[in-house]
């Protein structure tokens, strides 16, 4: 299991902690260890349920269980996860997103069920290398998002979940057709200045979806084939003279950057210059992902390996760091396979 560095140390690497081995021995026969615990190796089984996806089972759940019960559970844990003692944590809306973090983590420790996830793949008109990165969530603390490039469209797809926003579902959706002119360092520091400009942009946007929809019924009762100009086709060609005028400006000169009065963030050491922004919508929800809405935001891209994104309605700010490690064999076989395996994900976190 890879485990983001603890909070709100974004830039910090990952943590590695293994959940299960496999002997292998004569005669093609095997043995599983569960890792799970403090109390070393213990018996386990794996079973292969279909292709790419598998489940582990742990036959001594005993060992996961310490004799201080629950509460010396939930301490190691705190500490382990987050760095921290129960004693650090002052407000009580935090100390409650962590217990029910650890409680729907912890009761599911005895059987766990593993699918291939698949690396974003990338092109040269891209903003950035797509990939993973670890990200601030405020009382949430630091999550896993995968960044991925789909025509006029970034996502940010969730890989680690919480208690409001579970893994699978889409956390921000940057719209790069609509780059955002930030005001001057002093203005930026007012929060109703940017708030304007944002909403200014999510009112064209939406006279533009409307337009897009009369235009397609129009055609529809015409009973004419569908322009290509806006269908799924063309948006790689519509992108392609797009993403060209963004490759040639994709190293503009950097602009100074602070964020606004009011609005939290986790980490002050965010960068004080960035490259670009773009209007975007980040998904917001009750707890158990109840009424989730898509609300306006910015994107804000610092370099290659960083980017952050305001919430406009929470007035917090999410700062993300790129994921260096490694990954084998992890590639997608084809932008269809990749596509299928995020509408997957999304599936089973809905």
């Amino acid at each position: 299991m890879y485990l983001p560095p603890h909070d709100p140390h974004v830039d910090d690497p990952m943590r590695f902690k293994p959940l299960f081995r496999i002997h292998l021995m004569e005669r093609k026969s095997a043995t599983v260890e569960c890792m799970y615990g403090h109390k070393g190796p213990h018996n386990g089984h794996i079973q292969i349920v279909k292709k790419d996806e598998f489940s582990t089972k742990c036959n001594q759940t005993d060992h996961h269980r310490m004799s201080g019960g629950r509460q010396e559970e939930f301490r190691t844990w705190l500490r382990e996860e987050w760095g921290r003692t129960l004693e650090d944590i002052f407000h009580e809306h935090m100390q409650e997103l962590i217990l029910m973090k650890f409680i729907y983590t912890s009761q599911y420790d005895n059987c766990l069920t593993y699918r291939r996830i698949y690396l974003p793949p990338s092109s040269p008109e891209d903003l950035i290398q797509p990939g993973l990165f670890k990200g601030t969530y405020g009382s949430h603390g630091l999550e896993i998002v995968m960044l991925s490039f789909h025509g006029r469209k970034a996502k940010g797809t969730k890989i680690t979940g919480d208690p409001n926003i579970p893994a699978g579902q889409q956390t921000v959706e940057i719209d790069l057709a609509h780059p955002l002119q930030l005001p001057d360092i002093e203005n930026l520091r007012d929060f109703s200045e940017l708030s304007r400009l944002v909403l200014e942009v999510q009112e064209q946007v939406r006279r533009e979806e409307q337009e897009q929809e009369e235009e397609e019924h129009s055609q529809q009762a015409a009973s004419q084939p569908a322009s290509p100009v806006r269908g799924e086709g063309a948006e790689g060609e519509e992108t392609a003279a797009g993403a060209e005028g963004m490759t040639q400006d994709k190293a503009p000169a950097s602009q100074p950057f602070v964020l606004p009065m009011g609005v939290i963030s986790r980490n002050d050491d965010y960068p004080r210059t960035c490259r670009i922004c773009f209007y975007g919508t980040g998904l917001i929800a009750g707890h158990g992902f109840t009424s989730p809405e898509r609300t306006p935001g910015v994107f804000v891209l610092f370099d290659d390996d960083r980017f952050g994104f305001i919430w406009l309605e929470l007035k917090s700010f999410s700062l993300y760091s790129r994921i260096k490690v490694s990954f084998q064999n992890a590639q997608a076989p084809s932008r269809e396979a990749f596509d299928e395996m995020l509408k997957n994900i999304q599936s089973l976190a809905t």
